[in-house]
């Protein structure tokens, strides 16, 4: 399971996901007994990271709901479809002659954060007056927006109308599967060592500076 901070990351956590996307790739051209397929989407309504259980929770104290920032935007999904979607791409990729295949879910449309607050807040049966929306600034590494393709890739179709197949601009090699054992065996002596090496493995990883 991937996700749409994978896609030009600025944080460690998404430059990881990449990385585990490239590991998969890599493994996947050494052997045919086994499929590695990735799935990649975004936000999914109500799990445990979605701001909805934290927005709900806001409310029931009375306030303030916080937001990083007036103008970011992230795609959502419902629990039950995201489940369904995952299990399809794993369908499909059983019945392909070949697997490392990154699928990209369709998430429809992006979602301000802010619209949302807003909705839940009068849903919740208050006025935007007794509930105050307060903005905290962007967390480092964190972006305006998400994507879920990267710059070079591209898509195909799938008989599935809301299930697409990335098409990576170059693929991983023994040789660079091997250096990644190599440097995953070895002990980093502090973090800054450890952005470097993930810079170095993932090209389009840049580490935020805010």
């Amino acid at each position: 399971i991937s996700t749409d901070k994978a896609v030009n990351p600025t944080n460690v956590m998404g430059a990881s996901k990449r990385l585990a996307e490239m590991a998969c790739q890599a493994l996947q051209a050494q052997t045919a007994a086994t499929r590695f397929v990735m799935v990649r989407f975004g936000n999914v309504l109500g799990s445990s990271g979605s701001v909805i259980p934290r927005f709900r929770e806001q409310i029931a104290k009375g306030g303030p709901v916080t937001v990083t920032h007036p103008d970011i935007i992230r795609y959502f999904m419902l629990i039950p479809e995201a489940a369904q979607l995952v299990l399809q791409a794993g369908l499909m990729a059983a019945r392909e002659a070949e697997g490392g295949r990154v699928f990209v879910l369709d998430m429809g449309e992006p979602v301000k954060i802010v619209d949302l607050a807003r909705d839940m807040i009068r849903l919740s049966g208050f006025a935007d007056e007794e509930i105050k929306i307060e903005f905290t600034g962007l967390r480092p590494g964190e972006k305006l927006y998400e994507e879920l393709l990267a710059d070079g890739e591209s898509t195909l179709p799938t008989p599935h109308p809301k299930l697409r197949i990335a098409r990576p601009s170059a693929a991983p090699d023994q040789e660079w599967l091997a250096d990644l054992e190599h440097w995953l065996a070895a002990t980093w002596r502090d973090e800054a060592e450890a952005k470097r090496g993930l810079v170095c493995r993932v090209p389009e990883y840049r580490p935020a500076t805010h």
